[in-house]
Formats: C-alpha cells, structure tokens, sequence
C-alpha cells in the first residue's frame, strides 16, 4: 500500500530506506494516521524525512502523490450520524451545548439534512468552488476549504489547511541545501577544510591528556607525561574565477562564495585570480582582466606549490573554439598559441587537489548551451555544482589525502 508514494519521495530526493518505510507502515497499522490526510503527511514526515533539508522535497512528492484526491465516501455515513443529533458531541459538557444552541439560533437543521440529501442525489462528479454543489472552495453550505456562515464541513480540514495545500506552499524550499542560499552557509561547508591541518610537521608541542593518564596508569601511578604535534594550520587555498560574460546573471551566488572564502580565518594562505570562460597564458589580478595587472599562469604554477588546494569557480559554457582552438580567446588583440583545455589540464597535473564549481544546476548539465565545453572541461576537473551542497562535496574531494 502506498508503494508509489515510497518511490515518489526517492524520486524527488528524499533518502527513505526501507527500514524507514516500514516502520512507516506499522504506524498505520497501529491508526496513527487517523484516517485522516493531514495526519498522514505529519507522520510520513516524521517517520520517512530525517532532516529539515529534505522537507521541500517531501512536500513536493507529497503534493504529487495526492493532489486530488477527494474525501471518501464513507465520511458521509459520519454526516449522517452528526445531523441526527448535533449537539451529541463526544467531549461536550452540557454547558458547552448550551451555548452550542444558542449559537445555532434559528437554524433548521431537518432543512439543512434535506438540502444536504438532495445534493448528493443530484451531484454526479467532483465539484470545486462555486455556490450550490457538495465540493471543495466556493460559498456552498457544504464542502470543505470555502466559506458559509451556515453550512456544514463534508470532509476535509478546517481553516483551509489540508494535508496537500499545505505540501503545496512549500515552505521549507528555504531549509534545502542543495541550492543557493548564502554567505553563512558556504562559510560553514568551508570549514570542513580545517580538517586538512596537519599534526605531522613540527615538534611535539601539546600535552596529551589522554595518553598523560594512560602512561600514567601503566607506571603504577607514576606521573608520565605525554607529548603531542599541535594542530597547525597549513591549509592554502588558490582560487581562479571566471568573471563577466555568461557568468553576470551568477554573480550574486559567486559574491556569496567571494565573500565566505574571504571571511574564513582557517586558511593559512588564501590567494584569488581571474580569468574569462577558460585559462589561457595570463591569469589576472583583479575582475577588469587586464593584462598590466596579471600574471603568467605559468609563473602562479611556479609560484604556488602542488600542495594548494586549487578551486576554479565558472560556469564552463563557452564556444568549443574558446576550449579547444588555438587561438580561441574571444578578447580583442589576445592571441592563445595553445587551447584553453591544455592550460587546465597543466593545472590540474601541477595541483593535487583541485575542483571545478559552477553556479549552473545540474539537471541542466545536459542540455544547456555550452554542454560540450562542460563535458570536456569535467575531464579535467571534478565538477560540482554552485551550492551548499556542491561546495560540501567539493571539499570533502579536496580533503582526500593523495
């Protein structure tokens, strides 16, 4: 039951296993559902999503999996049994139906029952919104999700808040991780490069507690103390970016990486170039690209040692000449006697670790203009994409230890 659901929620990115979804399903067993649509989709959340990261994602397979579908036909045999006897509520005390009679004033319930009966003889489909049929929206006296200042909730939650509106608004797209969000997250996914500090390049400095008292132990209480490498920090990073261009509608995400990369105080070295679609023989020290103020790529090679972790930020879309003809840099009065694919490949060769992010979405990998390029240019690099996500992963193959 509800197999579809399960692979829907796989599909749409929600990490469900099979012990999860099991679970899920004894809790139905048990009725912790209630019969009852919205407490369907607080509990599927509860059970099957283990982070709010994946909340959108669920609301969307969600949204997908039962959007349209109506109340069953059972609830009416529960309006029958409530039009009987009204005030007959489970949990009422005999004050509360006093005034539960006095609110109801007038109101002709046998009319109302009769008016209710006869809809149903006459209604032969699903109905939404208007004034006079058993549906959803609209002004009628019965339905759900509308308004009628007489009428009688058939189904449905109150205050328009059903299971699948409310996967509908989607309002956790802000706790996803896997787009762009801001400077605070990416400094975060950065620190993980704290991680590449090593221990292993100066002289025992740190006392080591754990290993003091283990000593200890071992020499029958005689204090022996142990000595340890302090953590330095020795992660250098070199960043190249491309500027102008196709990347101008990025540049608000590229600023939020600028600006993380900039505030992070766990780098021991952090030095930032620029470049135009590809790297050919200059690599420039400021977004205007000119050349009085650049450097030989091959005197930063020379420069910075292999063991920088190297990150070039583009959205490697560009004219395949651009990558792979001599002479294919697009600026006036430049001239490149090799092809932009031989300069990074120079670059990944020279540095051990290095990674490719671009602020373009991967469903759109494959068919977006200048896929060719990306193609090639992911040959070379590992590519990841522009976002919290992306970058997480970028730097988890930057910490692996070559």
């Amino acid at each position: 039951m509800f197999t579809g659901f399960f692979f829907l929620l796989r599909t749409y990115g929600v990490p469900v296993t099979l012990t999860e979804w099991l679970t899920f399903m004894q809790a139905l067993a048990k009725g912790l559902a209630f019969s009852n649509l919205t407490d369907f989709y607080a509990l599927a959340r509860s059970v099957l999503v283990k982070s709010e990261t994946h909340f959108d994602q669920y609301d969307q397979a969600f949204q997908a999996a039962f959007e349209g579908i109506e109340t069953p036909q059972e609830i009416a045999e529960q309006v029958w049994d409530w039009l009987s006897d009204p005030l007959v509520i489970a949990g009422l005390s005999e004050e509360e139906r006093r005034q539960l009679r006095e609110w109801l004033g007038d109101t002709d319930l046998d009319e109302l029952r009769r008016m209710f009966e006869e809809r149903l003889r006459e209604q032969a489909e699903a109905h939404h919104g208007g004034n006079y049929w058993v549906g959803t929206g609209g002004t009628s006296a019965f339905g759900h999700s509308g308004f009628h200042p007489g009428g009688i909730r058939v189904g449905g939650e109150s205050r328009n808040r059903s299971a699948v509106k409310v996967a509908g608004e989607r309002r956790y797209r802000a706790y996803r991780t896997d787009v762009s969000v801001g400077v605070r997250q990416f400094e975060v996914a950065l620190r993980r490069l704290r991680q590449l500090s090593s221990k292993n390049e100066s002289l025992p400095d740190e006392l080591d507690l754990d290993g003091t008292i283990q000593d200890t132990a071992d020499n029958a209480g005689l204090l022996s103390l142990r000595w340890q490498r302090s953590r330095k920090n020795n992660v250098r990073v070199l960043v190249l970016m491309d500027v102008g261009g196709s990347m101008r509608p990025y540049i608000k995400v590229c600023s939020q990486l600028f600006s993380a990369v900039n505030r992070s105080t766990h780098f021991k070295d952090l030095r930032f170039y620029y470049f135009h679609n590809c790297v050919y023989d200059h690599l420039y020290h400021d977004v205007v690209c000119s050349t009085s103020n650049a450097s030989y790529t091959t005197g930063v090679m020379h420069e910075f040692s292999p063991e920088y972790k190297l990150i070039l930020v583009g959205d490697a879309t560009m004219a395949p000449s651009e990558l792979m003809s001599k002479g294919g840099i697009i600026w006036w009065g430049h001239y490149n006697k090799e092809p932009g694919i031989e300069w990074l490949r120079r670059l990944a060769k020279h540095f051990t670790h290095s990674v490719w992010l671009t602020p373009v979405p991967r469903e759109e990998w494959e068919w977006v203009w200048g896929r060719y390029t990306m193609e090639q240019v992911q040959k070379v690099f590992p590519m990841h994409e522009l976002t919290v996500d992306g970058l997480t992963h970028a730097v988890r193959s930057l910490m692996v230890r070559k």
